[in-house]
């Protein structure tokens, strides 16, 4: 819509009225007070103008002191038609919309463009940031402003290709006439055409053939309903079928069918090319001109047939769309002398043939059907079913087409009305003209006084009752050249039986590369992408059409089509069936982003069509259906295996969400129970990269089992954390995906560590599937912490105990945090490319140098060649090179992947010394499922009275069976609360000793005066009394040190520290001493609910 232009609209309260002012800040006047007093200037702002993007300033003439006036502190206006809003210049601006000072830009197609896009520029609005951020006023949009956009979204590989064709220039775009609905009308008339529809209509008689034909439409017609909604539902790109469903349904489905199908198509340009030359074979015979024998001689003319199409096609898709017209008008002349022929009178030789133009008696008496040799309305329908497809002969060059979106609905469903018009009206006017048998035998007359039974034949005159007991050559059922015979011109059939069967192998020829090209660009088969490229203009498939050649000439060769065609017309028919499938899925989903502008569809009669093509497969060929299904099956597992790194916003991904959605609101309806617990964990791993092994080990007893979240808390100034935050989201959720952990990705911007960890405690999860476990290491530089730090640590700890959560605290001897490691890996990865970007460009300047005369003629070709180097594997993140491993500490290394090794025998030593609802037996149970951990034997170790050990055991042997839960051995450790070592107790009391305040060594004054400057430290009445629990997490130590110190894993009750009572560091100096110098130990504790039940 274009912009009023009119010199009265100015400050025009009309709100349909668009302004745009640009504005210079400078309070310089002198501008305006240039230039001549009456020049009057129009705004040109129109959303259908996209190639100039000019802003201008409008006023009223006449009224310049007016205009002057609406600008606030004397702002001069810019009368630069060629100011784009992120232009930059020397005085800064800014954009009055609708009157108001804002950066906000009006809605325009350019901005919803992909990058890269072939139909127009990508234009990159503000960000939310932008507009939502203080601006300066000394401050405008800088020129690289619009690159940030751009490189925020990204150009994808297919969208990169296709603007490189675009700078290429020449593209040769088809319309709707020329692209769909003639190449769709050659593919639909085939062979069957001229020499199997009166055999059919024979067969079936006029009244079933028509319900056979219609039958067949409805299939077609279906198809192209569902076809029409998915290509309005957006822009439509090369690829035909495969592009439709593999964006429809995902790239499992594509994948399948886009190989098997160019594969059919392929393969029917053999059978095209075979029927051509079998008719051309015929003639020679006919003219005793047979060069070798039959066969042979159909080996010979298809592969000269198929050289030439190659040819044909090579030559660019605008000589193959003027060869395609020819093949057309021939095919249309053919059709017309058909009909003419009927109202020619017939002559005697014809009559002695079967034809006497047309007859009420022969159209009723051919209105029943006739079926013969075992033939039955489906063994028919199978036969004639394949006249009826090729409907996917315009959106298979979806690619070369102007207006896919209009293109492709309006030409198929012309092209299948126009042509079920033309397969009735010659079925009915053939069946309306010709007797079922003939003799051809001129002498064959009626006698006088002979009955005739009721023949039509014989009430005009001739006697064809022989035909009942030996076989004619004449007539609907036995003579394939009817048409011929009631042409007005013999040969013209036989041009348009050669006009259909070479425009269908070339329109096959055609399809097969270009679907398999799209395919290939996909790179969902990598092996394939050798074919994925393009040449010249029309970025032309010739690789493609070199393979589809070697296919042809293979088949062409074998010569035996008689067991391949059914499966080639199935392999078309599963393509229908998930089209229309495509169809309904999309529809069921209901995705905000399916609005097709195509209207007339219905997601259930989509889903009809998609059965009824299935049960077309088995009625035509049953064996070839499950032939056809197993090999859609098997690629579809091989895709899916693979997982094609593609995001294409299919209606899998839409349906998958409202299932979770559905699932997520059902699980809401049902009350927690005991036997369902499963540990869902909080996971504090920061970014899930930097502690690998604390993941790891959470993962074991997540997987498959339970939910886990690695959380990261960004603190420091909020725009940068938050920025920061933001752009890491999607990366670290993708390496949980590349490392196949099943895990989520959260992260919160906050002041402190506590408060972030707190705001995770309370909104994490969705619904049921909340967590109830907080996993987190062990703080191993506590001693070398600020207070606050600590205090923040320990806070963690008591507000998970508040929120009501299990708490795990893992603690491995090397700790788990390899920042520092990612950190020099990324720099010597960077390192390595800067290497081989300086070796390329020193052999390119060697190159160029070297390069003269004739050489130069091959520069380009053989520059591609030398920069095209392989990416070294010991470049990569994930690995390091050995020669540096000692410069970051190679213990690390190892430790943080010591969970993902397998655990070998051993035993899971299991210290359940309190009673915390069966959190600390459960996750050790659970690591015992694993493959990993199968090995690992459970043993148990609880507390107990000296005198009375076998009892204690049995009892907890007993328990543990009514749990089902397998033991390798139970221990009753009597002597817990014995005092520790003189040795362990003093190294305690080292420990501790920096943060002990020793107010009882000096007088009340000074020692309220150190309370007040330091009320976290260890008072001596605090530390005398938790003397004796002190006592017993050092004599504990000593304790895991005797039993376990060969375990693989030790699972230990975590102490519990009362709020205001424990100071943080004592509380440190217990996790301390409890867990120094053993195997990787978790500390648990649960939250006193049951999560175990002995109950069924």
């Amino acid at each position: 819509m274009s912009m009023n232009n009119s010199p009265n609209v100015f400050l025009d309260s009309s709100p349909t009225r668009f302004q745009v002012n640009v504005i210079n800040e400078s309070h310089d006047n002198t501008i305006r007070s240039q230039g001549d007093p009456d020049l009057q200037h129009y705004e040109e702002t129109s959303f259908a103008d996209e190639s100039h993007n000019r802003l201008r300033i409008s006023y009223r003439p006449g009224n310049r002191d007016r205009y002057d006036n609406f600008f606030q502190n004397g702002d001069a206006a810019k009368t630069d038609g060629s100011l784009h809003p992120y232009d930059t210049h020397s005085n800064t601006y800014y954009l009055k919309t609708f009157g108001h000072n804002t950066m906000d830009v009006v809605p325009k197609i350019d901005f919803y463009r992909n990058a890269g896009s072939i139909s127009g520029v990508k234009m990159n609005r503000p960000s939310l940031m932008d507009i939502h951020e203080q601006l300066a006023k000394n401050i405008v949009v800088t020129s690289g402003s619009a690159d940030k956009f751009t490189s925020a979204h990204g150009a994808t590989g297919e969208d990169a290709e296709n603007k490189e064709e675009q700078i290429k220039g020449g593209f040769v775009k088809f319309g709707w006439v020329k692209g769909v609905l003639v190449r769709c009308m050659l593919n639909i008339w085939g062979v069957m055409l001229f020499i199997r529809l009166s055999w059919i209509v024979g067969q079936a008689g006029i009244g079933l053939g028509i319900i056979l034909i219609c039958l067949s439409v409805v299939v077609t017609t279906l198809t192209g309903i569902s076809m029409s909604a998915i290509c309005t539902n957006g822009v439509v790109r090369g690829g035909g079928a495969y592009y439709l469903i593999s964006r429809s349904l995902g790239p499992e489905f594509g994948g399948s069918i886009g190989l098997i199908f160019a594969f059919a198509n392929a393969v029917a340009v053999a059978m095209y090319v075979v029927g051509f030359a079998e008719t051309v074979v015929e003639l020679l015979k006919s003219s005793n001109a047979i060069m070798v024998d039959e066969s042979n001689d159909i080996r010979i003319i298809g592969a000269i047939t198929v050289v030439i199409l190659l040819g044909i096609s090579v030559a660019g898709m605008e000589w193959e769309a003027k060869a395609q017209v020819i093949l057309l008008i021939i095919l249309l002349i053919a059709i017309v002398n058909f009909f003419i022929g009927t109202v020619i009178p017939s002559n005697n030789e014809k009559r002695a043939r079967g034809f006497f133009n047309y007859q009420g008696s022969i159209f009723a008496e051919n209105f029943g059907p006739g079926f013969r040799d075992g033939e039955g309305f489906f063994s028919v329908f199978a036969i004639f079913f394949p006249a009826a497809t090729g409907i996917l002969a315009g959106a298979n060059i979806s690619g070369d087409l102007e207006d896919p979106q209009g293109a492709i609905p309006k030409g198929t469903m012309l092209a299948i009305l126009i042509t079920t018009i033309a397969y009735l009206g010659v079925g009915i006017c053939v069946a309306a003209c010709v007797v079922r048998d003939a003799t051809g035998n001129l002498n064959d007359t009626v006698v006088s006084g002979m009955n005739c039974n009721g023949s039509s034949a014989c009430a005009l005159g001739y006697d064809f009752s022989s035909c009942r007991t030996e076989p004619c050559g004449y007539g609907l059922m036995n003579n394939f050249q009817v048409m011929s015979m009631v042409s007005g011109f013999g040969p013209l059939i036989t041009a348009g039986i050669f006009s259909a069967t070479l425009s269908s192998a070339l329109a096959s020829l055609v399809s097969a590369p270009k679907v398999f090209q799209a395919l290939c660009k996909d790179n969902i088969y990598k092996a394939l992408h050798f074919f994925a490229k393009g040449v010249g203009k029309n970025n032309e498939p010739i690789r493609g059409y070199i393979l589809t050649f070697f296919i042809a000439m293979a088949f062409i060769l074998i010569a035996e089509l008689n067991t391949i065609a059914p499966i080639i017309s199935n392999f078309f028919l599963a393509s229908y069936a998930l089209i229309n499938f495509s169809c309904f899925h999309a529809s069921y989903a209901k995705s905000p982003g399916w609005r097709p502008a195509f209207k007339y569809y219905n997601m259930w009669v989509s889903l009809f069509g998609a059965v009824l093509c299935c049960g077309v497969m088995f009625v035509i060929n049953w064996w070839a259906a499950l032939i056809t299904y197993a090999i859609e099956l098997f690629l579809y597992i091989y895709v899916t295996y693979k997982k094609p790194e593609v995001n294409w916003g299919s209606s899998a991904q839409a349906l998958c969400y409202i299932d979770a959605i559905d699932s997520a609101l059902k699980l809401t309806t049902v009350d927690d129970h005991v036997k369902n617990f499963r540990p869902q964990c909080i996971v504090l791993t920061g970014g899930p990269m930097t502690r690998p092994a604390l993941l790891d080990i959470t993962h074991s007893f997540t997987k498959n089992n339970g939910l886990c979240i690695c959380c990261e808390v960004y603190t420091g100034p909020r725009k940068m954390c938050v920025t920061e935050m933001n752009s890491g989201m999607a990366t670290k959720q993708a390496w949980l995906t590349k490392n196949k952990r099943k895990a989520f990705y959260a992260a919160v911007a906050a002041d402190s560590f506590r408060d972030g960890v707190r705001s995770l405690l309370q909104a994490s999860g969705l619904g049921r599937m909340r967590p109830n476990t907080l996993v987190l290491g062990f703080k191993k530089d506590w001693r070398d912490a600020t207070a606050v730090e600590v205090e923040n640590y320990m806070g963690i700890i008591h507000d998970a105990f508040d929120f009501e959560f299990g708490v795990i605290i893992a603690r491995i001897s090397q700790g788990f945090d390899i920042s520092q490691v990612l950190q020099v890996q990324e720099e010597l990865k960077k390192l390595e490319q800067e290497r081989q970007a300086l070796e390329a460009t020193i052999k390119d300047s060697e190159f160029e140098e070297a390069n003269c005369g004739i050489r130069g003629f091959f520069r380009r070709a053989t520059k591609f060649n030398i920069t095209k180097a392989a990416p070294r594997k010991d470049s990569s993140i994930n690995t390091i090179s050995s020669k540096h491993v000692g410069e970051f500490n190679q213990r690390l290394l190892e430790a943080s992947t010591q969970f993902k090794r397998k655990q070998g025998k051993g035993a899971i030593d299991v210290w359940w010394l309190f009673d915390d609802g069966g959190l600390i037996l459960l996750i050790p149970y659970i690591l015992t499922l694993r493959k990993k951990w199968k090995d690992c034997k459970l043993r148990i170790f609880t507390g107990g009275k000296v005198t009375r050990l076998e009892e204690e055991k049995l009892m907890m042997a007993s328990l543990l069976s009514k749990f089902r839960i397998k033991f390798a051995d139970i221990n009753i450790i009597g002597d817990i609360n014995m005092k520790p070592n003189k040795e362990s107790w003093k190294f305690f009391e080292e420990m501790i000793e920096p943060y002990r305040l020793h107010e009882s060594c000096k007088d009340l004054t000074n020692a309220e005066k150190l309370k007040r400057e330091a009320p976290w430290k260890i008072t001596d009445a605090e530390l005398e009394a938790f003397k004796e629990k002190s006592y017993r997490q050092v004599h504990l130590n000593e304790l895991l040190q005797e039993h376990s110190r060969a375990a693989n894993l030790i699972v230990l009750s975590l102490p519990v520290a009362r709020k205001g009572i424990v100071s943080d560091h004592l509380y440190m100096a217990w996790l301390e001493i409890l867990s120094k110098n053993l195997p990787p130990v978790l500390l648990v504790r649960g939250n006193h609910k049951n999560v175990l039940t002995f109950y069924s």
